[in-house]
């Protein structure tokens, strides 16, 4: 949890709110992770942002949602198999974090870490944040910043 929260206070600014500012609330998540035997190997925590609260051409223009169709999937498999070549997964710890957003977001302080000089103050987004409706648009645009 505490890792999550430097991660998360390390890519965003804690400013006064705005006159005219909604900020976005925040919640903890908890998950088991698992192994193959079923049993708990750790405790995954995620700060998530309540973006169901968030109005469209308001808080955000638009969202995007990426699509691996499956036949690309066979057709990368099937071209690899007969070029020989290895394929290997790769797992990126908080990959969706890394994108940029365009808008200005503010969210609320996470709940049980309110800060106890400045209660009032907001969190001024830089990177994306997991529940916003445009994280996964952002996170696509820095990958693809990569890859072109």
């Amino acid at each position: 949890m505490h890792e999550e929260l430097e991660n998360f206070e390390r890519n965003h600014d804690l400013v006064e709110p705005p006159p005219n500012c909604r900020p976005i609330g925040t919640k903890w998540v908890f998950k088991n992770k698992q192994g193959e035997d079923g049993m708990v190997v750790r405790n995954k925590t995620r700060l998530v942002a309540q973006g169901f609260c968030q109005k469209e051409r308001i808080d955000y223009e638009e969202t995007f949602a990426l699509v691996a169709h499956l036949e690309a999937i066979r057709i990368l498999l099937a071209f690899a198999a007969s070029k020989g070549f290895k394929l290997q997964q790769m797992d990126v710890k908080s990959a969706f974090l890394n994108g940029f957003i365009e808008e200005e977001v503010y969210v609320r302080q996470p709940p049980g870490f309110e800060s106890a000089r400045f209660p009032d103050r907001v969190y001024k987004l830089r990177k994306a944040l997991y529940g916003l409706k445009q994280f996964s648009r952002a996170w696509y645009a820095r990958l693809k910043s990569f890859l072109l």
